[in-house]
Order: C-alpha cells, then structure tokens, then sequence
C-alpha cells in the first residue's frame, strides 16, 4: 500500500524543522540543559550551601578556643597561601561526624577569620 497525500511530505519536513528549531531555541536561549549539567549544577550549589552554612561554625570554634587571641596572632603571620591549611589542620573546617576537613569551608573560614577583630 503507498500513500499518495501531496501534503504529507511538506508537513513531515515542517515537523521536523520545527523539533529542531525548538531545540535550538531551548538549549541556546531558554536554558535548557542536559542531564549531566544539570547534576553538576546541582552538586555546586550544595557544596556552595554547605560552604555558607558552616563558614560560620568554623570561625565561631576557632574564636572560643582558650587561647584565641594568640591562635589568630599567630594565624595572620602565616603566608596567605597556607592560612587555608593552618584552618584545616586546627580541625575547625571539619564539620561534625566527619573524618576529613572541608577544603571549601577552610578558605572561606580563613578568609573570614583575616578580617576577624581579636
């Protein structure tokens, strides 16, 4: 059996040109995005959220320490580069029940503890 309809031809190739300027359309301008991106953006706004969340734990264990004032006259000596380390290595960036430091929180933990007051 053939089908001899003069309008199916065009209204195929309408369809398909139409499917292809929708996705065009989407991922260029609408935002559209693929399952993979979209998972890599949600891990980094989660990371972003646990960096914001506990920055401030961080510098509130390290300012009620003992000796605060001298912890943070020695931490200003330190070169930039290794504050993030120092931080790390106090235990203060390691959120509880974890094993590991937060690279994350320690540098904004250190970022906020150079512009702490003593």
């Amino acid at each position: 059996m053939q089908l001899q309809a003069p309008w199916l031809k065009p209204a195929v190739w309408g369809v398909i040109g139409g499917a292809v300027a929708t996705m065009i359309v989407g991922f260029s301008w609408m935002g559209w995005v693929l399952g993979g991106t979209a998972e890599r953006m949600a891990v980094e706004r989660a990371n972003s959220a646990v960096i914001v969340a506990l920055t401030p734990y961080c510098v509130a264990s390290f300012m009620q320490q003992p000796n605060a004032a001298a912890k943070l006259a020695e931490f200003r000596k330190i070169d930039t580069w290794k504050q993030r380390q120092f931080v790390e290595e106090g235990g203060w960036a390691t959120p509880r029940g974890d094993k590991k430091a937060n690279s994350g929180v320690a540098t904004a933990c250190a970022e906020e503890l150079v512009k702490a007051k003593t």
